[in-house]
Parts: C-alpha cells; sequence; structure tokens
C-alpha cells in the first residue's frame, strides 16, 4: 500500500511542474525574450506594401480627368490606361506595363502611387494612379480553447490591433497582460509584448496592423481542471489496483 501511495504522490508531482503537459495547447512559450520596443512609428504607421500583397493598378492620363468627368462615364476608357491585379513578388519588386519591374516593397501607397507617377510621366501626359491593396490580413488567436483562431481580412488600411480583437469577440479566455505582435520575416521577426490590462498599455492598442501580422493572446492556464484532467485516469488505475489488491488479501 505504502508502495502505491508513494508511486501515486510521485505522478501527481510530475503533473504539478510539468507546464507543458499540463497546458499542450499553449503556442509561443518565450522565456527571457528580447521583446522589440515600441516607437511612435511603430505605433501608428501608414501602411507598407510587402512582398505577397496584391495590388489593384489604376492608372490615368490628364491627372485622373476620367474619374471626374461624367460626359465620358459610359464611354470608351481613352483616359483609363490600365487596371489590373499586380502581385508583389517575394523580393518586392512589381512587374508593371513599360516600367518593367519596379521595387514597391517598404513604400506606403501615398510613396508608390507618387513614385509611379514620376516613372509614368516620361510616357504619359500628367499620369494619375491609384494603387489599392487586396488580400492583405492578419492571424488572431484570442486565447481560450483550441478552434478560435481567425484570419481577418485588413479591407481597412488603417486597421488596429484593438479593432481587430473586437472583430474576433475579443479576448476569450486569455492574459490580457499577454498580447505577442509577431511581424516580419519570421525567419527573424519582430515580437512585441502588449499588456491591454492597464490604461498605459492601451497606447499600444492603437498600433496600425500590417499584413501577415500574427496576434498570439497567451490563454490563462486552468491548473486545477488540468491537473484532474490529467490524475483521472492515473486515478481510476489506482483504484482498481487498490480494489485488486485487497480482494486477494
Amino acid at each position: 500500500m505504502k508502495r502505491f501511495f508513494i508511486l501515486f504522490i510521485f505522478i501527481l508531482l510530475f503533473l504539478l511542474t510539468s507546464c507543458r503537459l499540463l497546458n499542450p495547447s499553449q503556442m509561443l512559450r518565450t522565456k527571457n525574450y528580447p521583446y522589440s520596443s515600441f516607437k511612435e512609428d511603430t505605433i501608428k504607421p501608414e501602411y507598407k506594401i510587402v512582398p505577397n500583397d496584391e495590388l489593384i493598378f489604376k492608372l490615368f492620363t490628364n491627372d485622373g480627368e476620367k474619374l471626374i468627368n461624367p460626359l465620358e462615364a459610359n464611354s470608351n476608357t481613352q483616359n483609363l490606361i490600365n487596371i489590373i491585379t499586380y502581385q508583389v513578388e517575394f523580393d518586392g519588386n512589381v512587374k508593371l506595363p513599360i516600367l518593367g519591374r519596379k521595387k514597391l516593397s517598404g513604400l506606403t501607397l501615398r510613396e508608390a502611387e507618387k513614385n509611379l507617377e514620376t516613372e509614368y510621366a516620361k510616357f504619359y501626359n500628367k499620369p494619375f494612379v491609384q494603387l489599392k491593396v487586396t488580400n492583405n490580413r492578419v492571424i488572431i488567436f484570442p486565447g481560450g480553447e483550441g478552434g478560435t483562431s481567425t484570419v481577418i481580412p485588413l479591407s481597412n488600411t488603417n486597421t488596429t490591433l484593438i479593432e481587430a480583437l473586437a472583430l474576433t469577440g475579443g479576448i476569450s479566455d486569455g492574459k490580457a497582460h499577454k498580447i505577442k505582435l509577431i511581424r516580419g520575416d519570421l525567419h527573424n521577426p519582430q515580437i512585441y509584448l502588449i499588456d491591454l490590462s492597464t490604461i498605459d498599455g492601451m497606447k499600444a492598442s492603437n498600433l496600425v496592423l500590417q499584413a501577415n501580422d500574427i496576434i498570439y493572446v497567451e490563454p490563462r492556464p486552468k491548473v486545477a481542471q488540468r491537473i484532474l484532467e490529467n490524475i483521472a485516469p492515473y486515478l481510476t488505475l489506482l483504484s482498481t489496483t487498490l480494489l485488486i489488491y485487497s480482494l486477494f488479501k
């Protein structure tokens, strides 16, 4: 009997000290990680074009006269040169008519439009360029049980962190003081630790999201529930063994 009791205590201590066993679904564990620091241009930047973005590209002549001329609304689009979707390649270049491959990655939409207008001015009279990203999105793990992760399309290029969390229903069952934002190349990402549990921490909630950002809310550990779930099979085995032992004895 004493041996069974010692074995039971050993199993219980093992479960209590094993975080991975108690929380097997927890992702992105970090310990003493050098998190990136927030700067003003990090909190409220304009959206910048990144590889794999899909851009709707429109090019008009005469400073976009076609856009505001109602008399030509149903006529042939003689002032419209091009409306096609283009993909930003892995190296940040976009293959455009006449210009060939142009580096647009890292530029805001406004900067890219201005640069392309300068380039197309060599070929067209007063070019007017419009760009729009159509496929940017972020991935959100709001905490809690599995199956709650969501992919949010960024229909608004100024979507903030707090707006994206609201679109998923808020923080379901996670730690508001431990929100990780993962950005950039996943081989060497920038990782920000955000605390939304305080008023001061809410300043970071205005952070403008970038395409392919990953937002992870660390789940709240349910220690008592996990312990019971993990030791239930052992308790059943122990009770069965004790019953058999008592019968034979």
